[in-house]
């Protein structure tokens, strides 16, 4: 623990000028972000006497063990890089609201020459138009199956839609007139696209011009006796109006605006956003928090708009933002949102009407939302404490080991050979810091060199990283630490900066002997070391004859078979990967001079590396960009490779092509 006197800069050091301040703990890891119209002012509230601090804020300047600070013009300005520095440092004492769900979108992907309608989840991509979000994909897919009589839009996989064009066929989707097959050319590119925009359109609120226009359609064909149109156009009707009625109306005017709600005790505070978009509520999602700083309503809010909006731009932000209470610099929040939408966004309390009443809703979401989490979270806090407990007590450690870290080997018959690192913190995986290693000592299968190595490197990196930062006492630091890779000198994002308090290797007593013998030969002899083997889930340690056994019921050994078990996934993920790139590798890949824009020109010009074989020099010279000389070594390297087997998907087992088709 440090005194916060022994780093409190100097009187007069701190400009009175707008920024933002990092903490920094002694390991140079970045703990907390502010920002402050004043720093001079905010920064001297922390260094006052401890008694007077906020408990959670004298825990963050007792573990601090630096402060530094950059000036900005304007508030604005330091909104946009406290929000920047909270994402890229993942500072512990921050607030950081995070689903509990990685909720569906409704995503059109006009981006691409046919548009398609699917489900789509995780970071938003350039192009693509998103609705939602949505608490469930079959509500998705529900809303999609009626908006498809009206808007056939293609929903089809790349695959699906280039196995139909080459046959010439559409699928059952064309047949039925729930897709308008711009794979056999029914439509043109520019139709279908401008069929995308109709349905985007429509899901974006503006209803009534397509309703209306389906309705005078009908009425034309009944008078015409084209009695069957009319009936598929009142069909079609119908499917629009079940699918508005999905989202009742809750404002009028067709409004766009965001709700947000909050709920929070001492501990923890809950989040509940509704999106509503002409009027009806398009999505909902939520989020809960621990409370690890020192903050209000009006920080929670403010914390809760940077997380919405940090990476929206355009219509994704609302003309209307609804909060319970105000951020401490509205003025600056407002024309921050405003930037980022492209014009006027009002941020405000709402006072009466619907609005307020539909802002009670969300905060009884909220509110049901903290109650369920923290019913969730009484059990699993406990369980967890218990199991770290059991796991100290067995293997005789100081204290509960907070970080474990666990490394497994994973190979197919010796070949590539490779490890994982799995990181749990306070019990739960820390995905953030999950690491992969490549074998590169020797060639072969030995997973007790391979663990050696792998834990060698591993634990050089942070010798590394501790060198860098000059926390070495005696000054000395082992040879092998000196060449690796360490951090950006501003601190950025670090891979192997931390150390754990237990090593886990996926093994019996040579895989632990092998890693506790690359500790010892890096001097650390702080860090324990154990392994969990799976034929009767031992617990082996260092140089004993016996394992430690832990009852089948203990949580400890539940916790030690869930960390082995996550290293064991990721590390045959990351096996499977490097297998299949190697057997998908192509000929092309191994001639000199030969890039990536000529390689694609090739595939392209003659669909496949099999056509590509059989064609002589001079067709192969047709291809743009394509010299002789590059032509004869294409066709020598070509008839040189002996043709690989076919690849089979081993799901459905289909045989793939060269072009990555599949054939039956």
């Amino acid at each position: 623990m440090a005194d916060p006197s022994s780093y409190r800069p100097r009187p007069g050091q701190i400009p009175d000028s707008p920024g933002v301040y990092k903490f920094r703990d002694e390991h140079r890891r970045v703990i907390y972000v502010g920002k402050a119209k004043s720093l001079r002012q905010r920064l001297a509230n922390y260094f006052q006497p401890l008694a007077g601090l906020h408990p959670r804020t004298a825990t963050m300047v007792t573990t601090a063990a630096s402060v530094e600070w950059t000036v900005v013009s304007t508030e604005v300005e330091a909104l946009q890089l406290e929000y920047s520095w909270i994402k890229e440092f993942d500072p512990r004492f921050n607030v950081k609201y995070r689903d509990d769900k990685s909720y569906p979108y409704l995503a059109v992907t006009l981006n691409e020459e046919f548009p398609r309608v699917q489900v789509m989840r995780g970071h938003k991509k350039k192009g693509v138009r998103y609705f939602g979000p949505y608490a469930h994909a079959w509500a998705i897919r529900e809303t999609v199956d009626l908006m498809l009589r009206v808007f056939p839009v293609r929903t089809c996989s790349a695959g699906v839609f280039r196995n139909a064009a080459s046959a010439g066929r559409p699928c059952l989707l064309g047949y039925i007139g729930k897709c308008s097959a711009p794979c056999v050319g029914r439509v043109t590119p520019e139709e279908h696209h401008d069929l995308a925009e109709e349905f985007c359109d429509f899901m974006a609120g503006r209803t009534g011009t397509y309703i209306r226009r389906l309705e005078k359609q009908m009425m034309l064909a009944a008078e015409d006796m084209e009695y069957e149109r009319a009936a598929r156009l009142r069909d079609d009707i119908e499917a629009l109006r079940k699918a508005m009625e999905k989202n009742a109306v809750v404002l009028a005017d067709a409004t766009d605006a965001d709700l947000i709600a909050l709920a929070e005790d001492e501990l923890e505070a809950a989040v509940q956003i509704f999106h509503v978009r002409g009027g009806r509520v398009r999505g909902q999602r939520g989020w809960v928090t621990d409370k690890v700083e020192a903050v209000d309503t009006a920080g929670l809010v403010e914390h809760a708009l940077q997380q919405l909006y940090g990476e929206e731009n355009g219509d994704a932000v609302p003309k209307e933002v609804l909060v319970p209470a105000l951020p401490e610099d509205t003025s600056a929040v407002t024309q921050w949102l405003s930037g980022r939408r492209g014009s006027q966004v009002s941020l405000r309390i709402p006072q009466r009407g619907d609005k307020k009443d539909l802002m009670e809703t969300v905060a009884r979401n909220a509110q049901q939302a903290l109650v369920l989490h923290k019913t969730k979270r009484a059990s699993d806090l406990t369980t967890r404490s218990r199991a770290l407990e059991e796991i100290a007590e067995a293997l005789d450690l100081d204290s509960a080991p907070l970080r474990i870290e666990c490394f497994d080997i994973s190979h197919l018959q010796g070949q590539d050979v490779v490890a994982s690192m799995v990181v749990f913190e306070d019990g739960l995986p820390r995905k953030s810091e999950y690491r992969r290693f490549q074998i590169k000592g020797f060639e072969g299968q030995d997973d007790v060199r391979s663990m050696h190595e792998v834990v060698g490197r591993r634990f050089r990196r942070y010798l590394a990283e501790k060198e860098k930062t000059g926390e070495w006492v005696d000054g000395e630091v082992p040879a092998e630490a000196a060449g690796a890779e360490g951090r950006d000198e501003d601190g950025r994002p670090k891979r192997f900066a931390y150390p754990p308090q237990l090593v886990v290797v996926d093994g019996g007593q040579p895989q632990v002997a092998a890693a506790r013998r690359a500790l010892d030969e890096l001097g650390i002899d702080d860090i324990a070391v154990c392994g969990l083997a799976k034929r009767l889930e031992e617990v082996w340690l260092p140089g004993e004859d016996d394992p430690v056994v832990l009852p089948r019921t203990s949580e400890g050994l539940y916790l030690l078979q869930r960390v082995r078990d996550t290293a064991h996934d990721f590390a045959i993920r990351y096996q499977r990967t490097k297998r299949n790139k190697r057997i998908r590798s192509s000929p092309l890949d191994e001639i000199p001079g030969l890039g990536e824009t000529r390689k694609q020109a090739l595939i392209k010009h003659f669909g496949s590396v099999k056509r590509l074989r059989q064609a002589t020099i001079e067709q192969i010279c047709e291809v743009p960009g394509m010299g002789r000389k590059t032509a004869e070594a294409v066709a020598v390297a070509l008839a040189q490779a002996a043709p690989a087997a076919p690849a089979v998907n081993t799901a459905t087992g289909e045989i793939m092509e060269d072009d990555g088709g599949t054939t039956e």
